[in-house]
């Protein structure tokens, strides 16, 4: 075996704020996994208002401040034993030979960042292979009015998706999400980890930036998968302002103009404002006026709290 082969050990990082539930549950079925390398399993209390309590076969370590996925991440590959980590969203659900499978494709794959693909509750794929963020990506997501055309695939590609990641297939791409990640733990640290400025969204996109420009490449392995749930727990417009916040660092950051995605994010609010207005007209139950106060602001004042 190659010293990166992640046969060797993996040391599974695992991000927890909230319900223990899910997270006890990918514990378990991480420890019921067949014929897998040797795991270390470290789950990361992001400061939630209840400690999480003692888990049964995971290293368990508490944060004392709240600071994001990237610092919980962080804070867990400080105690990484393994030369490979897996990043793993508490949410999730695996097969019994998830870990087996991954790690014996992966393999020669490595060094790389590599994701499954990951599909919904229905089967339906999350789009983990994504191209590098532009402007114009997020102006079309923030267009409401396209909501019709989402299951088109030129709606994918124009929000950014790699329409090429499908079931089967494998191949290297811009990036993919950080929901499931896997690679070596001496690239993580390499970079030092993920940028902690970022609280929620972009940071793995600007962690593989990082490792790219170190020829490290982005994986989309599509004869493994994993599931997770869509939706979540949190408040969307919560989550909206999180991914707006971190898409305006990451503009500044890689050098693309965050005063021209503002503006085009204020510009997609008044198409959709123009839209909505037509409808409320119409006899829809829309607050054209209220929708548009509130995508304005998070264009103009993001926030990056949590609660």
């Amino acid at each position: 075996m190659q010293a990166n082969d992640p046969r060797l050990g993996i040391s599974v990082v695992v991000p927890h704020y909230g319900d223990r539930s899910p997270t006890a549950a990918l514990v378990d079925s991480l420890r019921a996994q067949d014929d897998c390398p040797p795991l270390q399993i470290i789950v990361v209390d992001d400061c939630s208002p209840t400690p999480l309590e003692a888990i049964v076969g995971a290293t368990v370590v508490r944060r004392e401040k709240n600071g994001g996925y990237g610092s919980a991440i962080n804070s867990g590959v400080l105690l990484a034993d393994h030369e490979t980590i897996l990043i793993l969203n508490s949410d999730l659900e695996i097969p019994k030979s998830f870990v087996r499978d991954l790690a014996a494709q992966c393999a020669p794959l490595m060094p790389a960042v590599v994701s499954p693909q990951i599909v919904d509750e229905h089967g339906n794929s999350q789009w983990p292979a994504r191209h590098f963020p532009t402007v114009g990506h997020h102006f079309v997501a923030a267009l409401s009015a396209l909501a019709r055309y989402r299951h088109s695939n030129r709606w994918h590609e124009a929000v950014g998706h790699d329409t090429r990641a499908v079931t089967g297939n494998t191949l290297e791409v811009d990036w993919v999400v950080g929901a499931v990640m896997l690679l070596p733990t001496s690239a993580f640290r390499s970079v030092h980890g993920f940028d902690e400025g970022f609280y929620m969204n972009s940071e793995e996109v600007d962690l593989q930036r990082r490792l790219r420009n170190r020829n490290i490449p982005s994986v989309f392995l599509g004869t493994v998968q994993a599931t997770h749930e869509s939706g979540g727990s949190s408040d969307p417009s919560r989550r909206r302002a999180w991914m707006l916040s971190s898409a305006l660092r990451y503009a500044q950051k890689w050098k693309q103009s965050p005063l021209l995605l503002r503006v085009a994010l204020a510009a997609a609010a008044l198409i959709n404002f123009s839209v909505n207005a037509l409808r409320q007209i119409g006899g829809r139950k829309v607050d054209a006026l209220g929708t548009l106060h509130q995508e304005l602001r998070y264009s103009v004042l993001p926030t990056q709290h949590r609660s």
